[in-house]
């Protein structure tokens, strides 16, 4: 009997996984990325973000270390898309449009929260990039240059202090964003995602107060991700600096750039193993990301966890057959809404069930 549970549990692990958003998570379930979040006046708006990876179509992409790059990129431009279901659900394209946004639709064709997307990719990105590979190493740099005055070298051992204001740096970031109040409610719901997908690998039935009972802290997740990012870097300077010694500074930050790719490849790999598998050795290795998810996530309301499990049962609703009615329906809104807004061709309720992607289970992040 206890085989016959493991065996159900199992095949669960790594068949969900999702995202945060403002008001909402985003949940991707195979094919299928649903997006629930929470209106300014209570209820609920389900949309559909649901695209077939490129890893399908080349399977090339698919092999180890390269898919991790791939699954990456992908997860960036989907986060970036639900920035608009989070915008929609605060209320932000509600308001009259400015000079600014009108002269975006004339002159570009896009809206506002489609420019900001991408200019927020862009300072994201480079952001990153300087805060996390580029500074780091400078700082690392500088240190040796001052202990040269006093006749001391670091040697390989820069990559070490690196990697120890890489962390302070990343620990840091993270501590001063938790502060702002949307950040930390979206944190609440970092929690209500992890939460809720945590109650369904383990089999129980999906309702808040069930969800509400397992830990906020989840080992394949996006914060874990970073920090062991952060880790492998640390030993990817140590080999550097072992093999090409005395390099100058822009040498060494231009060749951690190109070696980024591999190391997201890699930590891809080993965070996926170790959702899978519970040892001494994957919990070795999640141990510092859960134990930095203490920052990014906050124990989650109810209406929160409401949010998270919606997401999921859309998502895998062939696991959850009365949510197909439910979809069709648009039964997460308030009648009088169902009756005013016509269902575009976009939604996902809109869309019979024969003409939804597949449910073909492929591994999915957590976060």
């Amino acid at each position: 009997m206890r085989k016959n549970n493991q065996k159900k549990t199992s095949c669960r692990l790594n068949k969900v996984g999702g995202q945060a958003v403002l008001e909402g998570v985003m949940m991707k379930a195979g094919e299928r990325t649903v997006t629930t979040c929470r209106k300014s006046d209570g209820s609920l708006v389900v949309t559909d973000d649901s695209f077939k990876s490129v890893r399908k179509k080349y399977k090339l992409l698919n092999i180890p270390i390269l898919r991790g790059v791939v699954n990456f990129v992908e997860m960036m431009i989907l986060s970036f898309k639900t920035l608009g279901a989070s915008a929609d659900a605060l209320g932000l394209e509600d308001e009259e449009p400015s000079k600014f946004e009108k002269w975006l639709a004339n002159k570009l064709g896009v809206g506002i929260t489609d420019f900001i997307m991408v200019i927020s990719l862009i300072l994201g990105l480079g952001l990153s990039a300087l805060l996390f590979v580029l500074l780091p190493g400078w700082i690392s740099y500088g240190i040796d240059w001052i202990l040269g005055f006093f006749g001391v070298s670091l040697g390989v051992w820069s990559a070490v202090v690196e990697g120890v204001a890489k962390v302070g740096i990343f620990l840091s970031y993270l501590s001063l964003v938790s502060l702002m109040p949307d950040i930390k409610r979206t944190f609440m719901y970092h929690g209500a995602e992890h939460k809720s997908i945590a109650c369904f690998e383990a089999g129980d039935e999906l309702t808040p107060e069930n969800a509400a009972k397992h830990k906020r802290f989840h080992p394949r997740c996006g914060t874990s991700y970073m920090f062991f990012m952060i880790l492998l870097g640390i030993f990817a300077g140590l080999i550097i600096k072992q093999l090409i010694p005395g390099l100058d500074v822009w040498a060494y930050s231009l060749i951690r750039i190109l070696i980024l790719p591999i190391l997201m490849g890699i930590g891809y790999e080993v965070i996926m193993l170790a959702g899978k598998h519970d040892n001494i050795i994957t919990r070795a290795i999640s141990a510092p990301g859960l134990w930095v998810q203490r920052i990014t996530t906050k124990e989650p309301t109810l209406d929160m966890l409401e949010v998270a499990i919606t997401s999921i049962k859309c998502a895998l609703r062939d696991d959850f057959p009365e949510f197909m009615e439910f979809y069709k329906e648009r039964a997460w809104e308030p009648k009088e809404i169902q009756d005013e807004e016509p269902v575009e061709d976009g939604n996902l309720a809109s869309r019979s069930d024969e003409e939804a992607p597949s449910e073909k289970a492929e591994e999915n992040d957590a976060e």
